[in-house]
């Protein structure tokens, strides 16, 4: 008790002592120098409740063991653990080296064990965290809980009405506290910083700041940074009417609403892709304003670095993030928005199929990494998610033609990728790539690819093409067969997505074979 006492006195000097103002260098090399949680664990190093260790990671997101919450808040209390009386427990041994940590916090009673146990390696709940921590510095008071998935006979409810009534917590409108979920060791962290030093405590609701699945690395990636670029076959080709297709960001819906058929129709041949947002390419050559560039995903025979065409620069950014170990969003929308952290203002419209890494989540939002722009907002209904590309369910044949059957009557772009305009294999390279199925970008490339059916076995969901030279000469397009002799495509620069037979006219002179990608 008189070491307790002691305690609280120490801390009340503490608080009135500490200094302001300092600046702050990296402290770990998973925690970016310019964050807040950086600062907090300086201020932590200060008072010597964590040691930072050159090129050793903090373990931001992992989730605090009982042991590492008890070592930091005895050496956070600045207690001498080596003086006290060394308690029993079946499943630690008086001379294991954690044993002082842990007879400390237990002469406290600010953690004990259960039936004999102490269970350093068992992991924290947010509530049993926060509880632990109010326990341990004495924090009191009553504010109206906010958190509405924390109800006022909650086991955690006062714990929490002391944090916010401290401001260690500072709820939003409508948030959870998610009490059952494991407490990270920054959060841990972050909370004892506040409570030691009262300046870093939040003065207003804070948006989440979480530990970015993107690793640094020393090698440069590059990404497309506009909603979506076309690729031109030569530099310098745009015309006037073409400008909200070439500048940063782009104004898609008023390129492709400004131009005339015949200005559609001087597209052909000029232009080949396009790549969306996010999508990584490969550089391979600069010319004064243009790039060009490969997109890795569009796969041509030609080149391995994958389908090229020139670029506005400013369209592509050179990133040293790594984004394999994230979870990934694959937009379903026809277009979405991605918002700013107040969840109002947007930021960006992006197109169906975009692929973007997920950091965080919460009931409503997926927080996204941009390119060049930090995380976003991006609503769930706008997408789904999956642990990695290669996660993602195969598909059934009338998944893919209810999803294509969304774009009929979109208007037909030659080379487009888009849901601004697709062309005959973009659409399909559009809807197979949203489920998991890369398949080639251009119909003579995914006459290739597959499984090859005859015609008399034709399938809904197979892909059919037609060639030159009465079906024997180069694919020139394709389309998803749905059944009873038609197909879903889009045949021209002044047609539109439909639906029609394959077996009038040219198409069915012109028939030169199916492929199975499902």
């Amino acid at each position: 008790m008189i070491r307790r006492i002691l305690f609280q006195i120490v801390i009340i000097c503490i608080f009135m002592a500490t200094a302001t103002g300092v600046g702050y260098a990296n402290t770990f090399p998973d925690v970016p120098s310019d964050t807040k949680l950086s600062e907090e664990l300086n201020v932590l190093s200060d008072f010597g409740g964590i040691a930072i260790i050159p090129n050793e990671p903090f373990r931001v997101n992992d989730a605090i063991t009982r042991y590492e919450a008890a070592e930091m808040i005895v050496r956070t209390m600045q207690i001498d653990y080596e003086a006290s009386p060394i308690p029993t427990y079946e499943d630690i041994s008086e001379d294991d080296p954690r044993m002082p940590i842990i007879a400390a916090i237990t002469e406290l009673r600010i953690m004990t064990g259960f039936e004999g146990k102490f269970n350093p390696d068992a992991k924290l709940t947010r509530a049993q965290a926060v509880k632990i921590l109010a326990q341990a510095f004495g924090l009191s008071g009553q504010a109206p809980i906010t958190y509405k998935d924390i109800p006022k006979n909650h086991s955690g409810s006062n714990a929490i009405q002391a944090f916010v009534a401290n401001q260690i917590l500072f709820p939003a409108k409508n948030e959870k506290f998610n009490p059952n979920a494991v407490m990270t060791r920054g959060n841990f962290a972050s909370y004892t910083a506040r409570i030691i030093e009262p300046t870093l405590r939040p003065s207003e609701p804070e948006q989440p700041v979480f530990e970015s699945c993107a690793k640094d690395t020393n090698k440069k990636r590059y990404v497309v940074d506009v909603a979506v670029t076309n690729f031109w076959n030569k530099p310098n080709q745009a015309r006037a009417v073409d400008y909200p297709s070439t500048k940063d960001p782009v104004e898609m819906q008023k390129w492709v609403s400004s131009l005339s058929l015949s200005q559609k129709k001087w597209l052909v041949g000029r232009t080949d892709t396009q790549a969306l947002y996010g999508d990584e390419v490969a550089l391979l050559e600069t010319k004064g304003k243009w790039q060009r560039v490969a997109a890795k995903d569009q796969y041509v025979p030609y080149l391995k670095e994958g389908y090229p065409g020139w670029v506005p620069k400013t369209h592509i950014v050179a990133t040293n993030k790594n984004y394999d170990d994230c979870a990934i969003a694959i937009i379903t929308s026809q277009k979405a928005h991605l918002l700013e952290e107040d969840a109002k203002t947007k930021f960006l419209q992006i197109s169906y199929a975009t692929i973007l890494p997920i950091i965080e989540e919460d009931a409503k939002y997926y927080y996204v990494e941009t390119p060049s722009n930090g995380v976003k907002l991006l609503k769930k209904g706008d997408a789904k998610s999956y642990t990695a590309y290669s996660k993602v369910p195969k598909p059934t044949a009338q998944t893919i033609i209810k999803e294509a059957k969304r774009y009929l009557d979109l208007p037909y772009l030659w080379a487009g990728t888009s849901s601004w305009g697709y062309d005959c294999s973009g659409i399909l390279y559009a809807v197979f790539r949203s489920h998991g199925i890369m398949i080639p970008r251009d119909s003579f490339y995914q006459a290739t690819g597959g499984k090859a059916v005859a015609k008399k076995d034709l399938k809904p969901g197979d892909l059919v093409f037609f060639a030159y030279n009465g079906g024997k000469g180069k694919v020139y397009h394709v389309g998803l067969y749905v059944g009873e002799g038609k197909m879903l495509h889009a045949p021209h620069y002044a047609s539109k997505v439909k639906i029609e037979s394959m077996n009038n006219g040219a198409y069915k002179k012109n028939y030169s074979g199916a492929r199975r990608y499902l």
